[in-house]
């Protein structure tokens, strides 16, 4: 990457800058937890200051859950190694070569605009597909079931990392009944936020500095199985069982406000 970098993203898909700007400085940091060159690179050719994104909680929290997920899905391609992965929402996520066995097939799927700027700072990557669409239409649907009708009954992992929060109720569980109809089984890890963080998301260190709004959140994510009946929420983790092992605000943060953070949900059919 050579040039300075021009993104004309959207309000949600603006905060996809926010992981890469704190996936970035902890890139450079003397012993990373997560590691990503890409991220550095993308900070370093961008033609906008992206350090009003990376704040303490907001870096502690997407580090903890950048940790969090890698182990799942890590675990996951090492019981299924033909999984066919697909990630909702990616934004400018560079999960895939840290969790790839060199047998997964994976799908990057988010708004036109995004897939535009995946594409300006990505190079083309065997075994990974990007797919514009809005994840909220079937568009994308096709494209994965082609490549999983390929392979013998593939297991299928779904991401929605930073999702959520940005829709409705009403809009999850259309995404939700689309997946379990259109997939005859899967495994789905769903970022949950709680309804606080949507009413005082005006006081967010980071998501404050974009347009984008959050428009649902839950207490539990057992909640979401009233939306899509034979779905079942098999595990729930708070983004606290990280972050609180890596500082002493963290540790702080965890123990007196423990329902405040965010929780990484597994959802299967």
């Amino acid at each position: 990457m050579n040039n300075t970098i021009s993104l004309q993203l959207g309000d949600v898909q603006t905060t996809a800058l926010i992981p890469v700007a704190i996936k970035a400085s902890e890139s450079l940091r003397k012993n990373p937890r997560v590691k990503d060159d890409v991220a550095v690179d993308i900070v370093r050719h961008l033609d906008v200051d992206t350090s009003k994104y990376d704040k303490f909680m907001s870096h502690e929290g997407v580090i903890a859950r950048t940790v969090m997920l890698d182990r799942f899905i890590s675990n996951f391609v090492a019981l299924y190694p033909q999984a066919v992965v697909v990630n909702l929402g990616a934004g400018l996520d560079n999960r895939f070569p840290r969790v790839d066995n060199g047998r997964i097939h994976w799908f990057d799927v988010d708004f036109p605009d995004m897939i535009e700027a995946r594409k300006k700072v990505f190079p083309p990557r065997p075994r990974v597909s990007l797919v514009a669409s809005d994840v909220l239409k079937d568009d994308w649907i096709a494209p994965v079931l082609e490549k999983a009708q390929s392979i013998d009954d593939p297991d299928m992992l779904f991401l929605a990392e930073g999702l959520f929060m940005y829709l409705t109720l009403d809009e999850i569980g259309s995404l939700l009944n689309m997946l379990k109809s259109s997939f005859p089984h899967g495994t789905l890890i769903a970022e949950q936020n709680n309804p606080m963080l949507v009413k005082h998301q005006k006081h967010h260190d980071t998501v404050s500095e974009t347009n984008a709004v959050f428009k649902s959140g839950t207490w539990s994510a057992k909640e979401l199985e009233a939306l899509c009946p034979g779905i079942r929420v098999t595990d729930e983790h708070s983004l606290n069982e990280e972050m609180a092992g890596h500082s002493l605000r963290g540790w702080l943060f965890a123990h007196l406000l423990p329902k405040m953070n965010d929780r990484l949900a597994t959802i299967v059919w």
